[in-house]
């Protein structure tokens, strides 16, 4: 069995850096649409993405007068995961909400 030795030449231990790089984040955003209730909205923005009444509300009304919101901001995996769970709801509930996705 051999022993690893982690001395320089110099005598001195040295260890390598290694980089660590944040993951990138993405924006959720939801879209505007004529049939989407604003209650809908809220409580999309409530259960999917955690948002208190007033904060859900606020959003909402971005996506109502702007056409569109940021439900939050998360790493890829979790941004597609709520996009997903967002068309879900929408679907069984029979509303045409779009929900996509934006490179921060």
């Amino acid at each position: 069995m051999s022993k690893v030795d982690n001395k320089s030449e110099s005598g001195v231990a040295t260890r390598e850096k290694q980089q660590i790089q944040e993951p990138s984040l993405y924006k959720v955003l939801l879209h505007n649409d004529d049939y989407t209730t604003m209650d809908f909205v809220i409580m999309v923005l409530e259960t999917v993405f955690s948002k208190n009444v007033a904060e859900a509300t606020r959003i909402m009304m971005n996506v109502h007068q702007q056409g569109i919101g940021i439900a939050g901001v998360y790493t890829r995996d979790i941004a597609e995961t709520k996009v997903a769970v967002v068309h879900n709801i929408a679907h069984k509930n029979e509303f045409p909400l779009k929900c996509s996705l934006e490179k921060e």
